[in-house]
């Protein structure tokens, strides 16, 4: 137990007098729930100072304004922390969002806590990365300051090392990146930051190069630092101050290394003939152990400036062989380009000649076959002496089949024109119960020959907003292929329905049904099912494909059900309601 005169008191502070606020200072945060605390360690530390550094002692009241403070603050020193604040863990909580989620590895953290058993040392010690831990009730005004100074000394070797780190870091990036003026740059920056942290002082700093055989006042400004960091990177000579250009100047002209107490002077003369000059300004004076690490260090930069140097020329003579390898390449390439375009034009003409071919074999000849069935039966009431209404409405029938296989032409033109069989829609509201009929009456001709019926089943006024040359054909493909695969005298049921959100539109036929192979492969191009027409009719295997190809252009679906070969089959199509205008 600590003699009584030896324990932190916390008495009021306010009246000592306020540190210079231009001095570097190590910044300590204490976070304490506790004012009191606060008050006293202001006091304890009023007069600390370490290397001729002073404290800036930051305070935060609770675990969340220290999370608040030490995001804000990223170069706080140590952080001396309460373990019992808003809750029994809170700084504990703490520790850890310092470390895993802001990732201060460098900060160093001295628990304290009024109530040790709340948190047993060994356990906090283990499991929480903190590098001290003490009671309150032990922490005198002697053992604060030094914990505080070992925990200091820490950080400034963890921030030599880090500082260490990234001078070398820069370095190797350059390394890696040596092909123009910008990696030059990054090298020089690389340069004066190993230099500071290898002599562990701030320094500004400036770095030039001279090419071999300029003119003493001819050189580039690379890098500067510090209070030379306005320089860096697009001075010249002419842009620098007249007492540092006269100091660089006579550099050049003494060739060699000069320590002054606070300034020192680096000359380096590179293999390829160029010069550098690397300027400090310390905050104190360099030791002979200093001394010895920078020349030291000076001796390997010509290589590494001459490195930069090989390898900009390296990258030029890349560059001019490359550009001429990328002319060459470009001219293969476009007339590689050439012969693609070529081939895939004579493809294209190909598949368009094949594509209007089948479609054309398939789609008319449907019409054909109704004028031929209707000029025979035109032909039968001419000679049994039929009245002239009877001739007249099968002329007018003809006249109808006629006018839609003209009708197919121009739209197998038109689409043929638009891009090799690509179907487009206009869509308008359609009465489908009635184009059913018309399109079950332009079929019975087929129907009759077979001695088939055909029954149909639609509600009066059942419309949807649709296609309706389309949807015709498409109605029209499903129809004749009924009437082509079913038996003779067999009977075919086309019906409609709408079920308020689609129109459906079936075909049943009394057919040789469909095989679970013919339903892998019903709707693909020319495909040639298992059963065949029952009178010998010919198929191109293009007819429910382009069934598909109109419905899926409606944003609808058409499928196929069979119980098996023999049995039949019903092909529907389905069409998404619309609101009709």
């Amino acid at each position: 137990m600590a003699e009584q005169d030896d324990v932190l008191h916390l008495i009021d502070d306010t009246g000592f007098a306020e540190d210079d606020q231009s001095a570097r200072k190590w910044k300590i945060a204490v976070i304490d729930d506790d004012h009191a605390v606060h008050e006293g360690t202001r006091f304890a530390l009023s007069d600390y100072s370490l290397n001729g550094q002073g404290l800036e002692i930051l305070s935060a009241y609770s675990a969340a304004e220290g999370r608040t403070l030490m995001r804000e603050h990223t170069d706080i020193a140590a952080v001396l922390l309460d373990v019992i604040m808003e809750t029994d863990v809170a700084g504990l909580e703490l520790v850890e969002y310092i470390r895993n989620e802001i990732k201060n590895e460098t900060v160093r953290i001295i628990l304290r806590t009024g109530q040790p058993g709340q948190a047993p040392e060994r356990r906090v010690i283990v499991q929480y990365d903190i590098n001290d831990y003490k009671a309150k009730t032990e922490l005198t005004a002697d053992k604060l300051f030094t914990s505080l100074t070992a925990a200091l000394r820490s950080y400034q070797q963890l921030e030599r090392m880090v500082q260490t780190r990234r001078g070398l870091e820069i370095i190797i990036d350059a390394a890696s990146t040596l092909y123009d003026f910008k990696s030059m740059q990054r090298l020089a920056e690389g340069v004066l930051t190993q230099i500071a942290s290898l002599l562990n002082v701030d320094c500004a700093g400036i770095l030039v190069l001279r090419d071999d055989g300029s003119q003493t006042e001819d050189f580039s400004v690379l890098a500067g630092s510090g209070c030379y960091s306005r320089f860096s990177g697009s001075a010249t000579s002419r842009s620098l101050d007249p007492d540092l250009r006269d100091m660089v100047e006579a550099a050049f002209r003494q060739r060699s290394n000069e320590f002054a107490d606070h300034r020192t002077v680096l000359y380096v003369r590179t293999g390829s003939g160029r010069e550098v000059v690397v300027l400090l300004q310390a905050e104190r004076p360099l030791s002979e152990t200093d001394r010895s690490l920078v020349e030291i260090f000076s001796s390997r930069l010509s290589i590494a400036f001459d490195n930069v140097i090989l390898y900009q020329q390296l990258h030029e003579a890349n560059t001019q062989l490359e550009d001429r390898v990328a002319q060459r390449t470009r001219a293969l390439m476009q007339a590689n380009r050439r012969l693609s375009a070529q081939w895939l034009r004579l493809q294209r003409a190909n598949g368009f000649k094949n594509e209007i071919l089948g479609t054309v074999a398939h789609d008319l000849k449907n019409p054909l076959g109704v004028i031929l069935g209707r000029t025979e039966m035109l032909t039968e009431l001419i000679a049994t002496g039929a009245s002239a209404d009877g001739v007249t409405s099968q002329v007018g029938h003809i006249r109808d089949a006629a006018k839609r296989l003209t009708s197919m032409v121009d739209h197998l033109i038109s689409d043929a024109m638009a891009d090799a069989f690509d179907i487009t829609i206009r869509r308008e509201p359609v009465d489908i119960a009635a184009l059913v009929h018309e399109v079950v009456e332009a079929n019975q001709p087929l129907a009759l020959n077979k001695q088939q019926v055909i029954a149909v089943s639609a509600p009066p006024h059942l419309s949807t907003m649709c296609d309706i040359d389309r949807i015709r054909e498409a109605i029209d493909n499903l129809l004749s292929n009924a009437i082509k695969y079913s038996p003779i005298g067999g009977k075919i049921i086309v019906n409609a329905t709408d079920d308020g959100d689609n129109t459906i539109i079936g075909v049943t036929d009394q057919g040789a049904g469909l095989s679970p192979e013919d339903l892998g492969r019903l709707f693909g191009r020319f495909q040639r099912l298992s059963a065949k027409p029952t009178a010998g009719e010919s198929s191109t295997g293009l007819g429910l494909s382009i069934v598909k190809r109109i419905v899926d252009m409606h944003g609808g679906e058409v499928t196929a059900k069979s119980d098996g070969p023999g049995l039949g089959s019903t092909f529907s199509i389905t069409l998404p309601a619309a609101e009709l205008s």
